[in-house]
């Protein structure tokens, strides 16, 4: 059976903690030397490691995407979805890009068009991202009936053509490249001659 003194407590002044009256003397002579109470969270560290405490656990972190300078408890949110250089990827052709560029490139991105083989049109991506949605009056008539199969392909049978090519453009782009690496060569040797006569 625990006798009176062991049961009797009292409240340290520096640790706020009970401690046994038998114990208390030796206790407040090691708690007030070897442990600091933390200003910013109120652990009790050991006084050598109060300074490591800070900087693992409260200090300031420097973002090494933005150089932005955040409070430690704002860190994951500010990695996760507030840093502007953080990587994000792209809904249309799933690049990754700073956040900060993401709208200028799904604005554009988002624009370009792909093939509805339903419809048979070509769709901007954006439109197709959206759950593009054919009406019917969009849906061509896929009855066939000079075909072996006469009436049988009615609508609803998928269309096996190929999409219908795009326009190029009027000759290859390799050739304007050339010409104007030409070009610029002939520009660079007229000024090299020049400025060398000077």
């Amino acid at each position: 059976m625990a006798s009176t003194s062991e049961l009797l407590t009292s409240t340290c002044a520096h640790c706020q903690r009970d401690i046994p009256s038998a114990n208390f003397d030796l206790h407040f002579a090691h708690c007030s030397r070897n442990l600091e109470k933390c200003v910013h969270c109120g652990e009790m560290v050991p006084t050598k490691l109060v300074e490591d405490h800070y900087n693992e656990t409260h200090a300031p972190v420097t973002c090494s995407l933005c150089s932005e300078t955040v409070e430690r408890e704002a860190w994951s949110l500010h990695k996760s979805d507030n840093c502007p250089k953080r990587m994000v990827t792209c809904k249309y052709c799933e690049l990754p890009l700073p956040a900060l560029d993401i709208i200028e490139h799904e604005d554009v991105c988002g624009n370009r068009t792909d093939y509805c083989g339903t419809c048979r049109k070509y769709v901007r991506l954006r439109e197709l991202a959206d759950n593009h949605q054919c009406s019917i009056q969009d849906v061509p008539s896929r009855v066939n009936s000079t075909g072996p199969l006469g009436a049988s392909r009615g609508i609803g049978a998928r269309d096996e053509r190929p999409p219908p090519r795009r326009p190029r453009n009027n000759g290859p782009p390799h050739k304007h490249l050339i010409f104007t690496i030409a070009i610029t060569g002939l520009a660079v040797l007229i000024g090299s001659l020049i400025f060398h006569r000077s």
